[in-house]
């Protein structure tokens, strides 16, 4: 689909694939109905994401096992996206990971979690890819060190997502504001990693502080793993919103007052300045030959 406005959409698959690779493709076809820029997937194992103490304790943390995907999925997964002509992205949460994706990420997308993690920064900023870094629950010299550390190793595409960490994140705190200071700051591209499910915060990201970049969860169903949190779309409930944005940049308009072509019959219908009747007096000739 061609956007129409500069916003990119991305497609969060997170962990509602059920590591079924056709229910992978049918999100792939969905995000690019609904206009999508790109694609993301997860590329995660539980025994490199959380210390031993934890899964030996919790069972809701080992359960997680079932939302990895598959690493043979990955080339497949790219090269679906390439026939429906849309990015493939993907979040690497352990180092061996940036070396599987690298051959085929359109860019890499650093979860705001793992901000503070050098190394997992330096190696994915050494594959001189594009990077989106996510920045939930960061302080502005946190992030200020994070974008440091990326672009010491390489001057490389990179991009900034304002993110509340909580899931759902609640409208109240969403604080957009900050788009417009970190653009300032950063001099870069900046977007909103949306977890509030509402469309009045992706309408005021876009519209009043010029995000660049809106990601999204996205569930087919309800059925995805982490669609009962509350912060996933429905291709429905996304798909207007994105549809509503794309159309509604050509309302614009160029800042020049003149009458609209849709207008131009009506000039003539005006109140005539000298009696405040309609038409205006050299229309109603026409109209003393009617009768």
């Amino acid at each position: 689909m061609q956007k129409m406005n500069n916003t990119k959409f991305i497609a969060e698959i997170s962990s509602n694939h059920h590591q079924d690779i056709d229910r992978c493709f049918q999100f792939i076809d969905e995000a690019s109905r609904i206009g999508c820029y790109a694609v993301k997937f997860q590329l995660f194992k539980i025994d490199q994401m959380f210390t031993p103490e934890v899964l030996r304790v919790s069972e809701k943390h080992r359960q997680r096992k079932n939302w990895e995907l598959p690493i043979e999925f990955i080339p497949i997964l790219y090269e679906y996206c390439e026939e429906k002509k849309i990015k493939f992205a993907c979040t690497p949460f352990y180092l061996e990971a940036v070396d599987v994706l690298e051959p085929y990420v359109d860019f890499y997308k650093i979860a705001s979690y793992e901000l503070l993690w050098t190394n997992l920064l330096e190696k994915c900023a050494a594959t001189e890819k594009p990077m989106m870094l996510s920045t939930g629950m960061a302080h502005l010299n946190e992030i200020e060190q994070a974008v440091n550390v990326i672009t010491k190793i390489n001057d490389i595409e990179l991009s900034l997502l304002h993110c509340v960490s909580s899931y759902p994140s609640p409208i109240l705190e969403s604080n957009l504001a900050i788009i417009g200071a970190l653009r300032e700051k950063f001099m870069r591209s900046i977007g909103w990693s949306d977890h509030s499910v509402s469309p009045a915060v992706l309408y005021r990201a876009v519209h009043k502080w010029d995000a660049e970049i809106i990601e999204f969860h996205l569930d087919l169903d309800t059925t995805g793993e982490e669609y009962s949190q509350g912060h996933c779309w429905l291709p429905e409930q996304i798909g207007s919103v994105i549809s509503h944005i794309s159309q509604g940049v050509v309302a614009d308009g160029f800042a020049s007052k003149e009458p609209a072509l849709s207008e131009l019959a009506d000039r003539d219908w005006r109140a005539d300045p000298n009696d405040g009747l309609r038409p205006l007096k050299h229309l109603r000739d026409k109209w003393n030959l009617l009768e």
